[in-house]
């Protein structure tokens, strides 16, 4: 499998960044931490996303996760084919994988995991953990053995009317 070519950025991606830069400035204003992200289909955005995870007391209220859960309320759909995701700063493990599930055509972002950890994020640390065997993590994440594992997804594959994802 070939390696996706990366595609120029556009004029239209540049102005959206420059409303991520507005939006997560902004948010700090207000009490939110410093990321600001959007949705685009084509030249429309479709939703916006502000970090709210002080405010809402929500480890996973990230910008990108938020402006995701917005353009997937707007259109009705859990897949975000056709649309970009723009944002602040270069999403997070977890925002990417946000993206990943969402089927998100492209990322596209200013600051990027150095400028975020230089703020006092930790988005870099966790770029770390995630190139460490699991053996060396200082949280243990392991698999227990146990019977009846398979029980959730027998009963997802027995379901004829099951949504695939």
């Amino acid at each position: 499998m070939a390696l996706p070519v990366s595609k120029p950025t556009t004029q239209d991606e540049r102005t959206l960044l420059t409303e991520t830069v507005r939006l997560a400035t902004g948010n700090v204003a207000t009490g939110g931490g410093p990321f600001g992200a959007l949705i685009a289909r084509g030249s429309e955005v479709v939703a916006v996303g502000t970090n709210q995870v002080t405010p809402t007391l929500d480890p996973t209220a990230h910008a990108e996760v938020v402006a995701i859960r917005n353009a997937c309320k707007r259109l009705n759909d859990f897949k975000l084919d056709g649309c970009v995701l723009v944002t602040s700063c270069e999403p997070c493990p977890l925002c990417l994988s946000a993206a990943l599930w969402a089927r998100i055509d492209r990322v596209v972002y200013a600051a990027d995991r150095h400028d975020a950890a230089a703020a006092g994020f930790d988005d870099l640390a966790f770029y770390h953990l995630f190139e460490t065997p699991r053996d060396d993590w200082s949280v243990p994440v392991q698999q227990v053995p146990y019977a009846e594992r398979n029980a959730p997804f027998n009963a997802w594959l027995a379901r004829p009317d099951r949504v695939e994802y």
